[in-house]
């Protein structure tokens, strides 16, 4: 299997809402769900200082060769291409994302950040609010799951701007074993937001990030990812959460250095995609199975409709079932 560019489509803009009345009375846990990975790095802005995830010596090398230094990293901190409303029309419905503040710049801004920063945390989240009040059955997970350089005055400020760009579309918190797409559409409900910080501890419409485990299995070897993959699946907790199975491989110093010029897509990603995917195609959604799994590169391959597709197998599991 080869990867290819499959372009930008809205085929998938609303395929919750087009799901068989037998999947979206299934609590939400049980079902496959396309996501991206560091879902905002589409844009990098180059002008910008390198953000406050890098190590110091990758700040002192910026510092010192500049433009050159920044040109290399956006090649390695760009995992994908689609904007937030390309992938939400191709079917993503869970984001990747992890912010910080300029440290130096004046105010409360937050931005999106992988190496270097992004846009302004406000136009993304403004963005997917928009693709929601037009596809009013759709539903998506973000999960603000790294803050860099954030005092207290920073997470204020982005939790009160959750809650004011969604309103009334944040799902609050119940049983996670209770949550289905139908009672979602009852509620009207159609974003879970999960914060790892402490911060947002008892809010009730924000979710802590314990709710969504996504085990990091941090290997550039596409079958010890797998393996990984795997024993995470069977450890998956019974009960009380969502799950994530990223499956990326994560560029290693060495690995940098040797693929510099080409990049994370071409050195590191477009080869092994078959192989991850080749696994992804052999997943079972439901109890013990997948249920949120996360891409590089997302238009590379049929990744969204792969995954959205293994949702047929619990029907045809409930056609067996005896009467």
């Amino acid at each position: 299997m080869k990867t290819r560019p499959l372009g930008i489509g809205s085929s998938n803009a609303d395929w919750m809402g087009s799901l068989s009345p037998k999947l979206t009375a299934m609590p939400l846990k049980y079902l496959a769900v396309p996501g991206s990975h560091d879902s905002f790095t589409f844009w990098v802005d180059v002008k910008a200082p390198v953000g406050p995830d890098q190590k110091t010596f990758v700040k002192y090398l910026a510092t010192f060769f500049r433009n050159m230094a920044k040109k290399f990293m956006v090649k390695w901190s760009m995992t994908q291409n689609l904007t937030f409303k390309e992938q939400l029309d191709a079917g993503i419905r869970y984001f990747d994302l992890r912010v910080s503040s300029k440290p130096g710049e004046p105010g409360n801004e937050v931005y999106f950040v992988h190496g270097l920063f992004g846009h302004k945390v406000k136009d993304g989240l403004s963005q997917i609010n928009s693709f929601l009040d037009m596809h009013r059955k759709e539903v998506v997970f973000l999960d603000f799951n790294h803050h860099y350089a954030m005092g207290p005055v920073h997470h204020t400020y982005l939790i009160n701007m959750l809650m004011d760009i969604f309103g009334s579309k944040l799902c609050r918190m119940i049983c996670v074993e209770d949550i289905t797409l139908n009672y979602l559409w009852e509620k009207k409900y159609q974003v879970f937001v999960f914060y790892h910080a402490p911060v947002a501890d008892g809010i009730p419409v924000i979710w802590p990030g314990s709710k969504i485990p996504a085990p990091w299995a941090n290997t550039t070897d596409p079958f010890k990812l797998i393996k990984f993959l795997e024993t995470t699946l069977k450890e998956r907790a019974k009960q009380g959460s969502f799950h994530v199975s990223q499956g990326v491989l994560t560029p290693k110093i060495q690995t940098v250095a040797s693929g510099l010029v080409w990049g994370l897509r071409d050195y590191l990603v477009e080869k092994n995609l078959p192989t991850i995917m080749t696994w992804v195609e052999a997943q079972r959604p439901g109890v013990d199975g997948v249920n949120i799994i996360t891409s590089d590169f997302v238009e590379l391959t049929d990744f969204t409709n792969t995954v959205i597709r293994l949702n047929n197998q619990l029907l045809s599991d409930h056609a067996r079932r005896p009467t």
